[in-house]
Parts: C-alpha cells; sequence; structure tokens
C-alpha cells in the first residue's frame, strides 16, 4: 500500500513515548493560523512510499527505541490516507511496534465505510496524539476553516473503546490563550477517562519563513508567544483534573 509521504524523522522525541521512527504524511484539510507545516497542507501523489519499505526502513532503528518508543504517524493528517495507516499498522504489529498517531481528528465521521476502517485501524493502534484547536465552535471555524463537532465527537469515541489518549494544546496568545476556553476545554477534558496525559505547546514563529516561500498569507506574523506566567497558567488549568 502506498501512501503519500511529507519526510521522514528517524529519532523523534516529542512525538510519543520514548524514542520515535516519525513519519510526516502530506496532505491536510485544515488551515490552522498556527501551523508551523503548510507544506503539508497540499494533497499531492508524490513521494509515494510503500507501507512495507517503510516498516523495514523503521526496524533499522529499532535498537534504539528502547521499551517504550516505535513509529509515529504525523502529518499533514494521516487520517487522509486511512488505507495505507492501516496496512503501515497491521504489518507494524506483527513485527510487535509500538503504534502511535498524531492527528488533528478532522476527517473523523462515524459513518460509512471509513468508519469501519478507523473502527478497524483502533485494533492495531496503541495511542493517538490529539488536540482540541479551539473548544469554542465559532472561534474554532475561525482558527482553521472547519467545523470541530466531528473532532469532539471522536474524543468521545476514543474514550468509549478506552482508546489511550495524550491530549497536546497550542496555546496562542488571544486565540486559545484565555481562561474561559481553557476552563471549558478542562471541563470537557473531565467527561474523558482515556487522556493520559496533557501538554501545553507555546506558540512560536519558526514555521513563518514557510508561508512566505509558498507565498500563503500568515495571519499572526505580529503576534509573540505566549510569556512563561500564561504557560504555566494553561498547564495549571489543563491539568486540575476534578476528582
Amino acid at each position: 500500500m502506498l501512501g503519500s509521504i511529507h519526510s521522514i524523522e528517524t529519532f523523534g522525541n516529542v512525538d510519543g513515548p520514548g524514542t520515535r521512527f516519525v513519519i510526516f504524511t502530506q496532505g491536510c484539510n485544515l488551515r490552522c493560523k498556527y501551523c508551523h507545516n503548510p507544506d503539508t497542507w497540499a494533497k499531492r501523489e508524490s513521494n509515494m512510499m510503500d507501507s512495507h519499505d517503510l516498516i523495514k526502513k523503521a526496524l533499522r532503528y529499532k535498537e534504539y527505541w528502547g521499551k517504550d518508543g516505535g513509529i509515529t504517524v504525523s502529518g499533514g493528517e494521516p487520517l487522509l490516507q486511512i488505507d495505507f495507516l492501516l496496512a503501515l499498522f497491521k504489518e507494524a504489529k506483527s513485527k510487535n511496534i509500538h503504534t502511535c498517531i498524531d492527528t488533528s481528528g478532522e476527517p473523523f465521521t462515524k459513518e460509512g465505510e471509513w468508519f469501519a476502517k478507523f473502527q478497524e485501524l483502533m485494533k492495531y493502534t496503541d495511542l493517538l496524539l490529539v488536540d482540541i484547536k479551539h473548544i469554542d465552535e465559532k472561534e474554532h471555524i475561525a482558527l482553521t476553516g472547519k467545523s470541530g463537532k466531528n473532532i469532539i465527537e471522536m474524543f468521545r469515541y476514543l474514550d468509549e473503546i478506552k482508546k489511550p489518549i495524550w491530549v497536546r494544546h497550542v496555546l496562542v496568545p488571544t486565540i486559545t490563550d484565555k481562561d474561559e476556553y481553557l476552563l471549558r476545554t478542562r471541563a470537557f477534558l473531565d467527561t474523558l477517562y482515556n487522556v493520559e496525559r496533557i501538554d501545553v505547546l507555546p506558540f512560536h514563529q519558526m514555521g513563518k519563513y514557510k508561508y512566505e516561500a509558498l507565498g500563503i498569507p500568515y495571519f499572526l506574523a505580529e503576534l509573540n508567544p505566549p510569556s512563561q506566567e500564561r504557560i504555566d497558567n494553561a498547564v495549571r488549568i489543563l491539568n486540575k483534573r476534578k476528582i
């Protein structure tokens, strides 16, 4: 099974537990204003790679993974290539490799053939890295160009099937960094029982040059990263689970 691949990182250490072999897929439907990888947005059938060949390549690095490492598929949006992902993870689990998906959840639906494939995929997936782009629906659309309702639905489904998730919240001043939104996000997370970890990822400007190179407007050019005080505040709120 072929997948459209943007790039590969052989020693990832921020994409799940342990050291990871990270596969970045090409294509994403969201247009998050803070995205630092706009070069992964376009869907194109270039740099096509075979799932079997990728497993063989990953296994060359297995001795460096330790007991916690494995393969993470990120993006772009991996769930846009669910057939490729399913083939990749089936073979990975046959090799006893820990599997992780870093997803926005945007393609999720509980309807039709896609959902049947997603249910099958979850049998071979150990962990998902997820985030709520914005807890407010109107603000979510303004930030990403898409509704977040089906993403919330994915969170609830993953909780229903007891699939472990790590939540990684991007803290963007004036957009997601408001106590009102942080408290609403925390209240939603309190309804879930499958959250293993919550991380706060401060907004940064490191992807700005990519927008310029691609000729894409960058709407947050004048925005500064959040202060340490606001980062600490978000960490405190988001990790304060109700008992």
